[in-house]
């Protein structure tokens, strides 16, 4: 079958690890089940695990890729929750320390057909396309955990989400958008600025500027560049949620502030197999879809990572098959 696999890690050149190429189809465990893929979306994760970061020398050659919506052995259609817990686990699948994703010790979802356990198939609700339904188990489910169960969010609250383009971000803006928040955002170009505006952003500014007024909750997958700013702009009691730092992991702590003011920084990885079932209830009920930046064919997918390695992004990259 068709595949997209990382061969070896390449912390400098992740694009030279990256082989389009026939694999063997999935084994199939007991209390698992066969999915034939009809898209999988593209993630940050992909482009880290092709530098090796979370996926050792060992376990590569691996199939790449966590989110996918397509058929089951059954005829049903399903989205992929990409969060593999111990089978022995009960609970949030988020705090099991034997977690994993799928592509860190399992084949991913950048093939043909994937291999998930049974308990990680959710509905594809009706009337969505394959397409807008693979981008949810990752990026968008991130940010509905980030805004709805670790910032907890209430209508009319303000939220900043730091950098414009990124898939958690323009998921946050029209999550946030959708339930109610003033959202603000920050951005590196007028173009990401603008396309911030689209999605439903309330006011759009440059990194770093002054806002109007502090806000209720900050949404930070940036880190160093953004981390320094992001405190600043809580008001007091506010709420820092952070899931990533694509520009580095090592801020300035600013304690004093974090202390004085009250301030929570709260981490978040993810979301649970009932969160991505609920927030797929809630973009269906709101009429709200997944923001796709671009399509194109499983035999393509390099393109799609030269664009996500580039920062040319505006919503989610997605592959398709067949």
């Amino acid at each position: 079958m068709l595949a997209v696999v990382a061969t070896h890690p390449s912390p400098d050149d992740p694009l030279a690890a990256l082989e389009v190429g026939d694999r063997a189809e999935p084994e199939v465990p007991e209390g698992w089940a066969l999915v034939d893929v009809r898209a999988a979306s593209l993630n940050h994760h992909d482009l880290w695990s092709l530098r090796g970061v979370g996926l050792p020398a060992e376990r590569m050659p691996m199939i790449l890729g966590c989110d996918a919506a397509g058929v089951d052995e059954d005829g049903n259609e399903v989205v992929v929750h990409a969060v593999i817990s111990d089978p022995d686990w009960t609970g949030d699948e988020t705090l099991d320390p034997k977690r994993s994703l799928l592509s860190e010790r399992h084949p991913g979802t950048f093939a043909e057909q994937v291999a998930v356990p049974r308990r990680n198939l959710v509905p594809k609700p009706q009337g969505w396309s394959f397409a807008e339904a693979a981008c949810l188990s990752t990026a968008w489910l991130t940010a509905y955990r980030m805004l709805f169960t670790r910032a907890e969010v209430k209508p009319g609250q303000t939220v900043l989400v730091q950098g414009a383009s990124g898939g958690v971000a323009t998921a946050a803006i029209v999550l946030g958008r959708a339930a109610g928040c003033r959202v603000w955002v920050t951005g590196r170009s007028e173009d990401k600025r603008q396309a911030a505006l689209a999605l439903g952003a309330h006011q759009v500014f440059e990194p770093g500027a002054r806002l109007p007024e502090r806000v209720d909750a900050v949404i930070e997958t940036v880190g160093e560049a953004t981390w320094s700013h992001s405190l600043k702009s809580l008001r007091p009691g506010g709420v820092l949620v952070v899931s990533g730092a694509t520009s580095g992991a090592n801020p300035p702590a600013d304690l004093n502030r974090v202390f004085f003011l009250q301030l929570s920084v709260v981490g978040s990885t993810m979301g649970t197999r009932q969160e991505l079932a609920s927030m797929m209830t809630f973009l269906d009920a709101a009429g709200v879809r997944p923001v796709i930046d671009a399509e194109m064919p499983l035999v393509d997918a390099r393109g799609g990572f030269e664009k996500m390695l580039a920062g040319d992004t505006a919503g989610k990259i997605v592959f398709t098959v067949g």
